[in-house]
């Protein structure tokens, strides 16, 4: 077993690695839309405080996170085979399928998705776990 927390990455709120190699598995924590400096992607707070979250920017840097941690251990997006997703609202559904299809199709990974009460910071509309198949 591998595991590994990428120091240029968004580090882990507690004790998890964002990636861990099982033989020819790749398991990815749950990865968000933060940055490496604690901000959010989709996430941008007006003159007045109010806070706006485009659930589009945001599907697209957790996909793009997901990407980057997989390819450090020698992976792509191709290589998904599970996903599990988590919405705040079920009323972001829509956009975040549209930008979900443009990294896959009907050939790329399953997929379940479900709405949750919240995740770890009130900016997050979304969160992604994903399984990859790649052997050594």
């Amino acid at each position: 077993m591998k595991s590994k927390v990428l120091k240029e990455s968004a580090q882990p709120l507690g004790c998890y690695p964002h990636v861990k190699r099982v033989g020819d598995f790749i398991y990815v924590s749950g990865t968000s839309s933060r940055r490496p400096d604690n901000t959010h992607e989709g996430a941008e707070q007006d003159e007045n405080g109010q806070w706006h979250l485009d659930i589009k920017l945001q599907t697209e840097a957790v996909i793009k996170n997901i990407e980057k941690l997989i390819k450090s251990m020698g992976a792509d997006l191709n290589d998904i085979i599970d996903i599990t997703t988590f919405l705040v609202d079920m009323k972001d559904f829509k956009g975040y399928n549209e930008v979900y299809a443009q990294y896959f199709t009907h050939e790329g990974p399953t997929r379940t998705t479900v709405a949750v009460h919240q995740l770890p910071h009130t900016n997050l509309l979304i969160e992604i776990k994903a399984v990859v198949y790649k052997p050594l």
